[in-house]
């Protein structure tokens, strides 16, 4: 293995599904209030820390958030699991032949970097044929901030494939100016994806390594990758 390649989930490599309405019903369930859920920025964060922000903005203490957040995402598990079926993840323009060339050389090594919680991320997967393409990987249930995921994705992969792996050897992939602003707090290459709320201008303003509209174009997203 000489190149890790982390990915982000929502937005880079699939789409939809019922997220949303699964984590809104756990936090009433849960709290009595899903906070201003209706005007908060979801992308690029991961799951804690949406759940801090909301139930703040609701006037919940930190202490009352932390008791509560075992119980959240319990609820939310269940509400996704059981969602799925009726609102399947969509998988986003080129990403299972991008994923297959990808696995194919013996020289790459696949792994998630996803602000979700590590559960809810394989239940995204799940459906899409790609959970058993990533066996490793950082997860919102890690780090509440994203910025602190890169290091415990690599120190996994270490682990995993026994290579440790230089930070210019690794890319960061995902579709939110914050995926490109962790993996650039560690020196890491980025490649920002054009398939979630930010259109191909925003990003290129973050100083991501490359910027593609999506990943229909196997054989080019694969170079550089792989260069």
């Amino acid at each position: 293995m000489r190149r890790l390649l982390l990915f982000d989930i929502d937005g880079t490599l699939v789409s939809g599904g019922p997220a949303k309405t699964a984590f809104q019903q756990a936090l009433v369930d849960t709290y009595g209030t899903h906070g201003p859920i209706e005007v908060t920025d979801f992308s690029g964060k991961t799951d804690p820390q949406i759940a801090r922000e909301l139930l703040r903005g609701a006037g919940l203490g930190d202490d009352a958030i932390d008791a509560g957040l075992p119980r959240l995402f319990e609820r939310y598990l269940a509400g996704l699991e059981a969602g799925l079926p009726a609102n399947p993840m969509a998988v986003l323009p080129g990403v299972p032949d991008l994923i297959d060339a990808l696995g194919g050389t013996g020289d790459v090594a696949l792994a998630l970097l996803t602000g979700n919680i590590e559960d809810g991320a394989r239940l995204k997967l799940a459906g899409s044929g790609l959970a058993e393409r990533f066996v490793t990987g950082s997860f919102g249930s890690d780090r509440e901030f994203r910025d602190d995921l890169p290091p415990v994705a690599m120190e996994r992969a270490a682990a995993t494939w026994g290579v440790t792996f230089a930070a210019e050897e690794v890319f960061v992939i995902g579709d939110t100016p914050r995926d490109v602003a962790c993996g650039q707090a560690h020196g890491t290459r980025t490649v920002a994806v054009a398939t979630g709320r930010f259109d191909a201008e925003v990003l290129e303003r973050t100083g991501a390594t490359h910027v593609v509209p999506d990943f229909s174009d196997t054989q080019r997203v694969f170079e550089l990758l792989t260069a």
